[in-house]
């Protein structure tokens, strides 16, 4: 009985290995070569296959440096980086296959169809391990000056549409020669534990959700040369159900954006116990400019240094198309339709609240929520709020007339100078600020607060340094309630 015994678990624990050997497919075994020269796009995409074919598992890229072109991931593939792996994009654009989606936003019809990896309406997949994928965007090839033909030469690194159930844990991701990732209408994604440092092309942003449902971020290191995390709403599908947290961001741009893209809109979006530091933009930066609506966006327990625009909320009227652009269209018949083509109606942004930020370093120009004449941002709460501003403000800031600017790009430069060291505030109804602090480092004239054709306004507990001028703390104007 115990011999038996012993050869079932025998032939228990072999049948197992068996078992995990095959759902593992190593990408030597199929010609790879981790010299760093050696092209392996054919190998590794035969181990991709075959792991495909065969219902699924694990591609595993051993220690190594693999130089590789378009590699296409399908369903049920896990593709392992192990410590020690670089997968290295090549730098010969021929090596990259053109992918144009059955699902097209502005991004597809204006910006690069290459990218290094590449998935299309694949169901569980994932790309994990504590290798690195290096885009190798800082080599000559990829360093092309900014405009519509150069977009079209510099491969994203990851690029998956309509995708579902993605996770992408644990890997480093470096040097990109434009976005590092771009996920679009894809359901049910998780972003957990990655690095991301990539500040060495334009169009460097960190990470990229357009029109995703159930997206999840947590635990990354980020540092980009354009935005760090940004969602967008680049078709008519809305970007929902978003939860960031745990997150270090540092960008030449904006640390977080929600925007600057908009026609799908944005709704149930969180972002929680991250630090921004080092921006050129702002650390937060919340905009509609080409319709779609915002709605219940809460942003809690940020600390931010050194960040040029702290908190900017902008719904402005840009009412860009969302098919509108580059010649490519052409060659798409079918969506020759003028709904695609027409401009947007403004937008709506409603229901935001921010609580609990602690900020320094802040830049001189101030921090602005700015809606339209008719239409108003509805609905902002900012709560606990401690934020010092470099200052240094000059008395014509005070006085000087602030340009609607109604179809600008959004940044909170938009306006120029702004005439509250803190806050200014127009075309805004409902807005509370509650247990704020604002502060400056040098002499400043201008008031904290400036309201302008703002209705409703609720101001309880705030702490406010008192500029050396006659304008006050506060300024209200063409306001009420």
């Amino acid at each position: 009985m115990k011999r038996k015994s012993l050869c079932l678990i025998i032939v228990l624990l072999f049948g197992s290995t068996l078992i995990a050997n095959a759902t593992r497919y190593n990408i030597k075994e199929f010609g790879a070569k981790g010299d760093g020269t050696t092209l392996n796009t054919e190998s590794i995409q035969k181990a991709i296959d075959a792991c495909h074919a065969n219902g699924g598992g694990t591609v595993y890229i051993p220690p190594g440096d693999y130089l590789s072109g378009t590699l296409v991931l399908k369903s049920h593939v896990n593709l392992y980086l192990s410590s020690g792996a670089v997968l290295l994009a090549s730098t010969n654009l021929d090596d990259y296959q053109a992918k144009t989606p059955d699902f097209l936003t502005y991004a597809e019809v204006n910006y690069t169809d290459y990218s290094l990896l590449y998935a299309e309406k694949a169901e569980n997949i994932s790309i994990s391990g504590k290798g690195t994928i290096d885009g190798q965007g800082e080599e000559e090839p990829f360093q092309l000056e900014r405009g519509a033909a150069n977009y079209l030469k510099r491969p994203f690194m990851i690029r998956m549409i309509q995708c579902k159930d993605v996770n992408i844990h644990n890997v480093t991701l470096i040097n990109s020669p434009m976005w590092v990732q771009y996920y679009a209408a894809c359901d049910d994604l998780s972003i957990h534990n990655i690095t991301v440092h990539s500040i060495v092309n334009h169009n460097n942003d960190g990470i990229d959700i357009d029109g995703c449902h159930n997206v999840r971020i947590s635990d990354c290191n980020i540092r980009s040369e354009d935005d760090a995390i940004v969602l967008k709403s680049l078709s008519p599908r809305m970007c929902k159900n978003v939860t960031i947290t745990n997150c270090a961001l540092s960008s030449m741009c904006n640390a977080f954006k929600l925007g600057t893209e908009s026609t799908g809109g944005f709704e149930n979006i969180t972002v929680s116990n991250c630090t921004m530091y080092d921006t050129r933009l702002s650390g937060i930066a919340l905009e509609i400019v080409d319709g779609g609506t915002m709605d219940r966006i809460l942003i809690s327990n940020i600390v931010m240094r050194d960040v040029k625009g702290g908190i900017f909320i902008r719904l402005g009227d840009r009412a860009r198309p969302y098919l509108s652009g580059n010649s490519k269209m052409k060659h798409l018949p079918e969506y020759e339709m003028e709904d695609q083509y027409a401009n947007p109606e403004p937008g709506v942004v409603k229901n935001i609240m921010i609580k609990n930020i602690i900020a320094t370093g802040v830049g001189n120009i101030g921090c602005s929520i700015a809606g339209l004449p008719e239409q108003k941002i509805k609905n902002v709460k900012l709560k606990d709020l401690a934020i010092q501003y470099d200052g240094g403000g000059k008395k014509d800031w005070v006085t000087r007339d602030i340009p609607e600017n109604r179809d600008g790009y959004p940044e909170f430069n938009m306006f120029g100078p702004l005439p509250a060291y803190g806050f200014y505030c127009r075309h805004v109804k409902d807005i509370e600020l509650s247990d704020v602090s604002l502060s400056y480092e040098k002499k400043e004239v201008r008031p904290a607060i400036f309201f302008d054709d703002v209705e409703n306004y609720d101001m309880t507990n705030l702490k406010l340094t008192t500029p050396k001028s006659d304008y006050g703390k506060i300024m209200i104007k063409n306001s009420k309630n």
